[in-house]
């Protein structure tokens, strides 16, 4: 049943059962207490051209032939 919705039931059920009834909470709070503020937060700019780049793109249609 893996990748289907009543495997991550069962699975999910499991996992509560093993570990305790907050496990999805203390694995989601361990993940964001490693984060240190990096990616686009560390350099603006870049986050900038990416935004603009991004906004073009979808903004765009398609390329007329002349």
């Amino acid at each position: 049943m893996a990748g289907t919705k009543d495997g991550g039931r069962k699975a999910a059920f499991t996992n509560r059962n093993k570990y305790g009834k907050d496990f999805y909470a203390r694995i989601g709070a361990m993940g964001g207490k490693i984060g240190r503020t990096g990616g686009f937060y560390a350099n603006r700019e870049l986050a900038r051209k990416a935004g603009a780049k991004g906004g073009r793109i979808s903004r765009r249609g398609k390329a007329k032939k002349q």
